[in-house]
């Protein structure tokens, strides 16, 4: 927590994304004069480490963010959000790293815990998705085998993620998304157990995006609520999935209500 009540917020992407989704997040907090951090993932947005297809396991797609972590100053705490799939990354890095985080804010995301693990989060994914136009799976394992990883293609992009977003946004996504890894069951039930004790003990918002139609909100945003329940719950109304780019300042300004209470 900075001096002046200023905070440092630490932004986590979704899947195919990186840390170019948050720049105008990034852009309302610094110039309130929060400190912020955006990362990418491993094999997402600029990364040049990894290729998705080199990704084995959760702990391989979040090194970047628990590196990010163990370089804070352990007295250091930090707002740590995370947009859709980056719940589970922000998840893993609270079991890890407790002391270090404020508050976390999940941002229509995943949100695992103790008695809600991966499995039972992304299987009731499945159920409330709906079929994709032209999104595709990899199977570099062969077609007998569970997907490798995900190309989100223009028509979902357009329908689904961006529809309220303005249109140069949408045009920046096509030329910025990259395929997202795709783990089946065995994998994400490896090293990626919550427990009350760590990830239990940092306080949680969830962060509802009313219109979300990659993770609705009756099917999916209130099911984790209601079985991972958090501390509180915002609303951001008419918000659809990519809200960091339709509803940048509403988003801001929830995130710094949020960092002020929780601190």
């Amino acid at each position: 927590m900075e001096k002046g009540n200023k905070n440092h917020f630490v932004l986590v992407h979704g899947a195919c994304h990186g840390a170019w989704c948050w720049y105008k997040v990034v852009t309302i907090l610094r110039s309130e004069g929060h400190k912020v951090s955006v990362l990418d993932m491993a094999a997402s947005g600029i990364h040049p480490k990894h290729d998705v297809e080199d990704l084995n396991s959760m702990s391989d797609y979040n090194e970047p963010l628990m590196e990010f972590m163990n370089s804070l100053p352990q007295q250091e705490r930090v707002v740590l959000v995370g947009h859709s799939l980056g719940g589970i990354n922000i998840s893993l890095a609270m079991e890890k790293f407790p002391h270090k985080i404020a508050v976390a804010v999940f941002v229509t995301a995943s949100m695992p815990g103790p008695d809600l693990n991966l499995v039972a989060v992304t299987q009731q994914y499945g159920q409330q998705v709906e079929a994709p136009m032209d999104t595709e799976f990899v199977y570099n394992n062969g077609l007998d085998k569970g997907p490798t990883s995900v190309v989100l293609g223009l028509k979902d992009l357009a329908t689904i993620f961006y529809q309220f977003s303005p249109p140069e946004d949408l045009t920046l996504a096509t030329y910025l998304v990259r395929p997202g890894p795709w783990f089946d069951e065995s994998v994400l039930l490896t090293n990626t157990a919550l427990s009350k004790e760590k990830y239990g003990s940092v306080r949680r918002v969830y962060v509802v995006c009313e219109k979300d139609n990659v993770l609705k909100e009756e099917q999916f945003q209130r099911w984790l609520i209601k079985n991972n329940p958090p501390d509180e719950v915002q609303m951001i109304h008419d918000a659809g999935h990519m809200v960091m780019f339709s509803k940048p300042r509403e988003l801001s300004s929830c995130l710094v209500m949020i960092s002020q209470k929780y601190h």
